[in-house]
């Protein structure tokens, strides 16, 4: 029999999964009364069969990416198992998502919960100021092995927005260590897309992003366009030229863009900009919170482009979505440069929770598991079938393209009207996916099966015709 502590320690561990999954909301025209008063009149009624916890929380929970007063109510998950989420009505979902990239292992897989049970058991969290603990030690040296070059100095942050943050910090301090004081700007490209918390947003995209509304308000970077191939690399070194001595650094998602539309870039564009950076002088910092661990058929996306940044932003899947946590990893070189008597120059950042114990022995857990093998193979098999499976979308008219990458499937429409409609069909044939912008996409947990995998393709393309047939206004 388990003990209490045992039985404790797996509650806690698993009450993560019992979460609201929040559905963005197309605005309604307020000038419709009647489109507004049947939203009403249909909330009211899905809140008769709302679970008693969902209903207790509903008006005071604040929700990601929505309109409160208008969204349609969040679909309720009571578990989540492998790459399924069971629902408060009985009904299970195939999560084509993988929670925002991060479940690569699926849910609750086994080995990460013992790890995370045995740790809790021991210590959940103890301060990082002064104290020192294994999993941290572990966490770090396993990363520094896994990672190309010399990406050997770890610091374990809280999330993948601070962990941008403090990349931009370390990008000026590294110059500002150096005795260069005029380099405080830092370029992105367009459609770029690194986190929602002030610092991040100010990377990115100013005109097409959510955040562009809060431009006044936001440090004023340098955004460019994504060169398409290398030929169309020579704007980008004007601008290195032009401005490279108030640049502190350049950060790119490497390969694939996330939330700025899935848009794919080649690995021949990312060494270009890489050499450039280098030559000029210029911090190179790589975006991997979103394709790091497995996503991009590689490791990591810059081994495609055999290139070191100087620094590496990783987090979502670094603790295969059991909890939160990030990490900023910085070259020797990087490193160097705050390593000296001065106090000044040290790197001045510790979140409460960084290097949280709990977290990094999820992380080793799940580390462990891409070393004993088998799912950088799983995700060329994937590539596969999304490549086999999506392509029939390709010829439908509102269609624009196809795209997929490792464990990555992207359908590109020229207007992705009827937002709330085309997701709640989705549900109704058992699979949980979020379009967004002018993309429908799915990025499955890394263990999906062939069944379920041609079963999420399947729905995929019978939902995306029949959607196309739908009014385009």
């Amino acid at each position: 029999m388990l003990s209490l502590e045992t039985d404790l320690a797996s509650a806690q561990i698993l009450a993560h999964e019992s979460i609201f999954l929040g559905l963005e909301q197309l605005s309604v025209t307020p000038s419709d009364p009647k489109s507004l008063s049947s939203k009403t009149e249909h909330q009211a009624s899905a809140a008769t069969s709302l679970p008693p916890w969902q209903l207790a929380g509903r008006d005071h929970l604040w929700m990601p990416y929505c309109q409160m007063k208008t969204a349609p109510q969040p679909v309720a998950v009571e578990h989540a198992q492998g790459v399924r989420l069971h629902l408060a009505d009985g009904r299970t979902l195939i999560d084509g998502l993988a929670s925002w990239w991060s479940a690569c292992h699926g849910y609750s897989h086994p080995d990460i919960v013992a790890a995370m049970t045995e740790q809790l058991q021991r210590m959940s969290h103890v301060m990082f100021g002064g104290v020192h603990h294994e999993p941290a030690a572990v966490l770090a040296a396993g990363l520094a092995e896994l990672l190309p070059g010399d990406l050997n100095r770890v610091f374990l942050i809280d999330s993948g927005s601070v962990a941008v943050e403090l990349a931009m910090k370390m990008a000026i301090q590294y110059h500002l260590n150096r005795g260069q004081t005029g380099r405080t700007r830092f370029v992105s490209f367009a459609n770029a897309y690194h986190g929602d918390t002030t610092g991040a947003m100010s990377l990115c995209d100013p005109n097409r992003s959510m955040h562009a509304h809060f431009a006044g308000g936001l440090l004023q970077q340098i955004s460019v366009a994504l060169p398409q191939d290398v030929d169309s690399l020579g704007s980008f070194e004007d601008l290195l030229q032009q401005r490279g001595q108030q640049i502190a650094a350049v950060f790119i998602e490497p390969l694939v863009q996330g939330a700025g539309g899935m848009r794919f870039h080649s690995a021949d564009v990312l060494r270009g900009i890489a050499e450039l950076c280098k030559r000029d002088g210029i911090l190179l910092v790589a975006d991997e919170l979103a394709t790091g661990f497995g996503r991009t058929g590689t490791m990591f996306a810059i081994e495609q482009a055999d290139i070191v940044p100087d620094i590496i932003c990783l987090g979502k899947a670094l603790t295969a979505g059991m909890v939160g946590m990030a990490a900023t990893v910085a070259t020797e070189e990087v490193f160097a440069a705050f390593w000296c008597d001065d106090p000044a120059a040290a790197l001045m950042h510790g979140p409460t929770f960084m290097a949280n114990p709990l977290a990094c022995a999820a992380a080793n857990a799940s580390l462990q598991l891409f070393r004993d093998g088998g799912v950088l193979r799983r995700v060329t098999e994937i590539e596969r079938t999304l490549q086999q499976q999506l392509a029939c979308c390709a010829d439908l008219d509102p269609v624009v393209e196809v795209r997929v990458k490792g464990a990555i499937g992207a359908i590109q429409v020229d207007k992705l009207v009827h937002l709330d409609r085309l997701r709640q069909a989705f549900i109704d044939r058992g699979v949980w996916l979020r379009p967004f912008g002018d993309c429908i996409y799915t990025t499955p947990p890394l263990v999906i099966d062939d069944e379920d995998l041609l079963t999420l393709c399947r729905v995929i393309c019978e939902v995306v015709a029949e959607w196309a047939t739908w009014p385009r206004s």
